[in-house]
Formats: C-alpha cells, structure tokens, sequence
C-alpha cells in the first residue's frame, strides 16, 4: 500500500497507526482541557488554524509531524516526543543489533603499539 495516492493525498494508514494517532489527538484534546487553554489560543500559540487543531484532536493522519510537535511543545510536552524513536526503546533493533556483535574483538595489527626491546640507558 502507498503512503500518497496519486491526487497527493495521504491514503488510508494501517490500522495500528490510525489508532496510534487518535490516542495521541485524544491525549493532546485532554492536556488542553485540564489546561483550560481553549481551542482558538492554543491554535494562535502553535501558529495554526482551528481547524488544523482541530485535525490534531482528532489524530488525522494527513496533519503535518510539525504541527503535532508544536502543539506539544505549546503544552510544554514536547519533550516527550524526542524520545518516540529512541534507540534505548527500540527492542527489535537492539535485538537485531545484539545479534551482529561479534563474539571476539581483537586489536588490528597496526592498533598494536610496537614490540619494546631492552632498553638502552645511553651509553
């Protein structure tokens, strides 16, 4: 399945992503509320429309990754999107990684510092 059809529009998304974001515009609709900010200023302060706020709250797949991350910093959430893509909450690529380590690691010979022989005082 392609991500854009043909007209430019976003397609359907998969189904786990579609539910992913609505969690997250739910979560972002829950945060303004217990905020009390209402819609039209938190829209002024992240430099968007109502609507495209709207979008979000609602986890539209088609609103840009920049609007959501203003939104969250707005909220003075945005911290938390920084660690979306982690390394250290990647399981599979650590487990992918883990897999390729090699299970000996040895010097190359030009990393080896030269063999010493008897020192000479000098004389």
């Amino acid at each position: 399945m392609d991500a854009i059809n043909r007209g430019g529009s976003p397609s359907r998304s998969p189904i786990p992503v579609g539910r992913a974001l609505r969690k997250v515009g739910q979560d972002i609709r829950d945060a303004r509320r217990r905020r009390r900010i209402p819609v039209a200023i938190l829209a002024e302060r992240a430099s968007i429309s109502r609507m495209t706020l709207h979008k979000v709250e609602k986890g539209e797949p088609g609103v840009s990754v920049g609007a959501y991350a203003t939104v969250l910093f707005v909220l003075g959430m945005v911290e938390r999107l920084a660690d979306l893509a982690d390394p250290r909450n990647d399981a599979v690529g650590l487990a992918l990684e883990e897999e390729r380590l090699p299970q000996r690691i040895r010097r190359s010979r030009r990393e080896r510092p030269p063999e010493a022989g008897p020192k000479s005082d000098g004389d």
